[in-house]
């Protein structure tokens, strides 16, 4: 694996720490890729350390440290929880997918994934098949991004079919749909049910937990994203990336000026962050940052093309580590050797196997690469023939 991980590297991506020269440090490469054995269903285990670095911990400096050690040697344990799925026996009309979601260097799993064909169902007044995709990166504590994977789909739904025209505006379905989200695990976080989380959906802890949402909407003719937050969807056309959402990081030239405006600051501590505590500077949740941190979604609309090859959606534990021109290339090789991306009876096994390949050896690079968060990749292939 880790031979084919570095034949996807170009020049340009040299640095990374794929390839490292030294005999001590190819072996220590060869170990830690035995390790990278995914077992679906396999137990989680305890890691050294949280190295998370999406917002100033609150805890006491020795509840910190309580398990310190070097994630850099050998000897160290990954959390190798994960999931899997694909949609081989799924409707024609959906374009074959597969993801790959684990824990990585992180003591808890605060990821979550929503992928839902034909998400309108039969009964919609919309004829457009629709097919949903979201990736949600949480932080502080998990119950926000399992609310958006639970309730996010079901509202961007409910704002489709409230609209009186003949199709959907977009934006407004996508902003509003986020804002119906984001009141939701505001104001009512004791409404989740059976919740065993960290915070106890206490206030102030539960007044701290906030969570990424980067979302798709695909159709035949075209592809729709709403993002807030620093995961990202990536669209691969004749081989090179084509970015669908822009990355919410508070030292952005534009969400500066936004925070500053709405009287709020930026403090450069451990990289920028709002008021020195949060990363990114738009989140659904994170009650005690509004209004400097917003989770009014930016929206893309694109029209599909024949030459779209696939799209790549993942939360910042891979693009902080990986480029969007090497996803695209190791995505691109996995698919070669699929079939079409339209599913039918005799294709959709493989093509769903060839995109779980991708999203898979997509997060094993992440992790060779040493992502200190949680890993999410959802890979869906978008070719027609």
């Amino acid at each position: 694996m880790a031979e084919i991980c570095c034949g996807v590297v170009t020049g340009a991506d040299s640095t990374a720490d794929v390839c490292e020269p030294s005999p001590r440090s190819a072996r220590r490469r060869r170990m830690e890729v035995r390790r990278f054995k995914f077992v679906a269903g396999v137990e989680t285990m305890e890691i050294p350390g949280d190295l998370s670095r999406k917002r100033q911990k609150l805890e006491s400096p020795t509840k910190e440290r309580g398990n310190g050690g070097d994630e850099g040697e050998s000897s160290s344990t990954l959390n190798l929880q994960l999931t899997q799925v694909g949609s081989s026996s799924r409707s024609d009309l959906c374009p074959s997918y597969g993801m790959t979601s684990v824990c990585g260097r992180r003591r808890d799993m605060e990821d979550a994934v929503s992928i839902q064909p034909d998400f309108l169902g039969t009964g919609s007044r919309v004829s457009t098949k629709y097919h949903f995709f979201g990736v949600y990166d949480g932080h502080g504590c998990s119950h926000v991004a399992a609310s958006c994977r639970d309730r996010m789909h079901e509202i961007v739904s409910a704002e489709i079919e409230s609209s009186t025209a003949p199709s959907p505006d977009w934006k407004e379905v996508m902003e509003r749909s986020f804002s119906r989200m984001d009141t939701e695990v505001v104001t009512t976080p004791g409404g989740l049910q059976n919740a065993s989380c960290r915070c106890e959906l206490q206030t102030p802890k539960c007044d701290h937990v906030g969570s990424t949402a980067v979302v798709a909407v695909v159709s035949a003719d075209r592809i729709v994203v709403g993002n807030c937050g620093d995961s990202r969807a990536v669209l691969c056309r004749r081989g090179l990336p084509v970015p669908l959402s822009s990355d919410h990081k508070p030292d952005r030239p534009d969400e500066l000026n936004r925070i500053q405006e709405a009287g709020g600051r930026v403090i450069y501590w451990d990289g920028a962050r709002v008021l020195g505590v949060l990363a990114m500077s738009r989140a659904i949740g994170d009650s005690y940052l509004k209004p400097y941190v917003t989770s009014e979604p930016e929206v893309t609309v694109t029209e599909r093309s024949e030459e779209d090859e696939c799209l790549i959606l993942a939360s910042d534990g891979l693009w902080d580590v990986v480029t969007n021109e090497t996803a695209c290339q190791v995505v691109r090789m996995c698919l070669r050797g699929g079939s079409s991306g339209t599913p039918s009876s005799s294709s959709s096994s493989s093509t769903d196997k060839a995109c779980s390949d991708a999203a898979m050896l997509l997060t094993k690079l992440a992790l060779a690469r040493h992502s200190a968060d949680n890993v999410t990749v959802v890979v869906v292939d978008l070719r027609r023939t």
